[in-house]
């Protein structure tokens, strides 16, 4: 590869490294080309996933100060490059390498962290960010509820339901002078392309 060649894709590896919320190295050791076309259409939504050389990697890894693959970078390698759901994209490769375990998930780094290849399948393991939201709103909802129903309820109902209680305390006489303890409310718990490869196979 010429030097201009090789800076360009040095610095578009770079870049991808420096913008990319997550990135997760694979080996595609004898994979199709088939294969690796369902793989980048299956992580289109949330990350794109390009061949690359390794020295060029460590270079444009190195220049964007990631020290997760040090080591790690040997054999035909392909990076899948995060900018969406790296919950999703952790599901989609772990799902991918079971059906075809050709596919060998070597590690990652996520927001500047490296992560190991059983760190990967532990992010795989969670929930992704809308189920995570979805059940957030509808514990919000759920607690909210009765204080959106007393605010919505009539005046005259609510008068009602006072003067009801005023009778019964009347109607029952005095009580023990010691006050009663508020009951703790119980609120709900919870809480497009497919990318050019930067270079195909390993190093020569």
């Amino acid at each position: 590869m010429a030097t201009a060649s090789k800076n360009a894709a040095i610095a578009e590896l770079t870049e991808s490294f420096r913008t990319s919320g997550a990135a997760v190295l694979t080996e595609y050791r004898g994979l199709t080309v088939k294969q690796l076309t369902q793989l980048r259409s299956s992580l289109r939504e949330h990350a794109t996933y390009a061949v690359v050389k390794n020295t060029l990697t460590q270079r444009a890894a190195t220049e964007a100060g990631v020290t997760a693959f040090d080591e790690q970078l040997t054999g035909p390698s392909a990076i899948a490059f995060v900018s969406g759901d790296p919950v999703e994209a952790a599901k989609t490769l772990r799902d991918f390498a079971k059906a075809n375990p050709l596919l060998v998930i070597k590690g990652g780094v996520l927001d500047g962290k490296p992560l190991t290849a059983a760190d990967i399948t532990k992010l795989a393991d969670l929930e992704s960010r809308e189920v995570l939201l979805a059940k957030l709103a509808g514990a919000m909802n759920a607690s909210l509820s009765k204080a959106v129903y007393l605010f919505a309820a009539p005046l005259s109902q609510t008068a009602r339901v006072v003067a009801a209680l005023r009778d019964k305390v009347d109607a029952e006489g005095p009580q023990d002078t010691a006050a009663p303890q508020d009951a703790a409310p119980q609120d709900a718990e919870s809480q497009d392309s497919a990318p050019q490869d930067v270079a195909e196979g390993g190093d020569n």
